[in-house]
This record gives C-alpha cells, structure tokens and sequence, in this order.
C-alpha cells in the first residue's frame, strides 16, 4: 500500500533560497531513498510509518545533494538540442525508431547471451525518462529506445549491463567482474551516458 502526498524542501544554496517541490511516497519499504530524475522531479520514498520529524532530518542531510543534483539536473535540461521536427515528424521518427529497436536489441542480446550466460523469457522495447535498461526477477529484459540514437559501444553496455543481471541481481563486485569481462571499457560508457544521455533525443 502506498501514500503519496505533495511537498516542498527549501534550501539555501550560494545566497539563493530555493523552494524544491517534491513527492512524498510511503510505501512497504524498509529505508529511505531520494530521487531526481531527467525533468528535475524530487522524490522521496520512506516507509509508512516513519515520523515527520525523521522525514525532516533526511531532507537537511541531503539537502546538499538534492540541490546538486537539482541544478546538474536544469543545466542539462537547458543544454539538450534543440529540434526543429514537427510534432507529427517526431511522432513518426519515434514509430520508426522503436520498430528497429524491436529488432536490433534481440540480436545484441543473443550475441552477448553466448557470453554472459542465463536465460531470459522476454525482450521489452520502452520509453524511459530515466532508465536506460532493466532486468526484472522473472527474467524480462527491458530496455530504452533512445539507445538507438547512442553510438552502438553504449547500447552494447546496456545490454551486457542487464544480461549480466540475469545471473547478479544487485551491482555487487561480482557483478561488475562479469560486466568488465565482457565489456572492459564499461565505465567510459557509463560516464558517456552520465554526461550525454539528455541528448538522446528527437
């Protein structure tokens, strides 16, 4: 069961006072986390029954990397390329896009399987805002479209990232052994993504 409610966290940062919208989401979970994804949306997760005053306390903790975070977030929403598509032609385009995808990803997962090893039941083609890839517990392979428009070194990673799920369903050293054996040059891609994923669009 979840709650959610909608709040503000105000925080002084460089002689300016900022007033942070951000949603609130009690759930079945244990700790607590606090998100930012691509359109600089704040949210909190913490367990049901924690206080106000706990909730309070985690938000001036963090205050420093929810404002950091916040602004690299705006600077890169302000950076990203303009278009001069039509609507109707970035529709189209999109169809497209994802129709290779359809048929790209398979052939990429079935050569990097041979390699990685374990089984997956199904490949699922989706439209994140803030993921590049997934790996469910039953074995479902997810992953973002926009990797189309990456060079193909990077939506290689991705795909050994999330096959390499299928046998490490954390990112623990183990994990990232797997990962680097197969992909050594993992974390050029992950810092290529970190600081280009935001143009990866139409």
């Amino acid at each position: 069961m979840n709650k959610t409610a909608e709040n503000t966290v105000r925080i002084q940062y460089q002689s300016k006072l900022y007033e942070l919208p951000y949603t609130l989401i009690r759930s079945d979970r244990r700790s607590c986390s606090i998100g930012i994804d691509a359109e600089g949306a704040i949210t909190v997760r913490v367990p049901l029954h924690i206080s106000e005053q706990e909730i309070s306390r985690l938000l001036i903790e963090k205050r420093l990397w929810i404002i950091r975070k916040y602004l690299e977030t705006e600077k890169r929403r302000t950076e990203r390329p303009v278009s001069d598509l039509t609507d109707a032609q970035r529709a189209a385009l999109t169809r497209r896009y994802i129709a290779a995808a359809k048929e790209y990803f398979p052939k990429r997962v079935e050569h990097y399987i041979q390699l990685t090893g374990g089984s997956y039941e199904r490949i699922s083609i989706r439209d994140q805002k803030t993921r590049w890839g997934s790996c469910s517990g039953r074995g479902t392979l997810s992953f973002n479209w926009r990797l189309m428009l990456a060079p193909p070194a990077i939506l290689d990673y991705v795909v050994v990232h999330e096959l390499c799920h299928l046998t490490y369903m954390n990112h623990s050293a183990a994990f990232w052994e797997k990962v680097a054996s197969v992909c050594p040059d993992y974390r050029a891609a992950r810092k290529w993504l970190k600081e280009h994923g935001h143009e990866l669009v139409l």
